[in-house]
């Protein structure tokens, strides 16, 4: 059976005891944690910046998934770089140049780089970025907001995304993002992700543990 790389998103964790909660999280088989960055105008949601990033890296030594659903990404991924992101992933619908912009990640050592695109975005925008990507992620929900419905009509579109890696022998990692819970994360990985963020899934249940435990099993 693949590998599948869990990461809870800490945008649903409870911020007053995050240290103790990442400690759990370093107990498990957890890896990476998945750090939601939002400016209120591209999504509706003001998250966090740079300056949690940088203290989350003074408490744990997990894998930084940095997700950018920022209007301005080319502004913000060097500091996020500098203070700890190991992956850092932009939306394709902003108005940046994204060839440059993962070009300008890619020549920095220790980095990787990811594009997302939403459930509205089709496959066909981002073919001729795929060999260029080290993870594209599906979001299956809208972004901004945890806590949201699975949109279930984004399976064929892993599907179809697995299928063109699979063909043209593409690098590339599929994640997705957006109502994982068991139920959902069997279908993912049936339809070829290779990763998958949850956040209220892990964060609302009484045993952190037995929560990722069971979106593998």
């Amino acid at each position: 059976m693949k590998e599948i790389t869990i990461v809870p998103s800490i945008l649903s964790a409870n911020f007053l005891t995050l240290q103790q909660t990442l400690s759990k999280i370093e107990q498990t088989q957890v890896k990476w944690i998945h750090i939601d960055i939002m400016d209120g105008h591209f999504v509706p949601n003001l998250t966090f910046g740079p300056i949690i990033v940088k203290f989350l890296r003074y408490i744990t030594n997990l894998f930084f998934d940095v997700h950018l659903m920022v209007t301005n990404p080319e502004q913000y991924w060097y500091e996020l770089k500098q203070v700890g992101a190991n992956v850092i992933t932009f939306h394709n619908e902003t108005n940046t140049n994204k060839k440059q912009l993962i070009d300008n990640i890619k020549s920095t050592t220790n980095i990787k780089v990811g594009l997302a695109i939403s459930p509205e975005t089709n496959i066909k925008q981002i073919i001729d970025l795929l060999p260029y990507l080290d993870i594209v992620l599906i979001m299956t929900v809208q972004p901004g907001f945890g806590g949201q419905v699975f949109l279930t009509s984004m399976i064929s579109k892993i599907e179809q995304l697995r299928y063109i890696i699979n063909k043209n022998k593409y690098q590339c990692l599929i994640e997705v993002d957006g109502g994982i819970n068991k139920d959902t994360a069997i279908l993912c990985i049936n339809a070829g992700a290779n990763i998958l963020v949850s956040g209220n899934y892990i964060f609302s249940a009484t045993n952190i543990t037995d929560a990722i435990k069971s979106l593998v099993i």
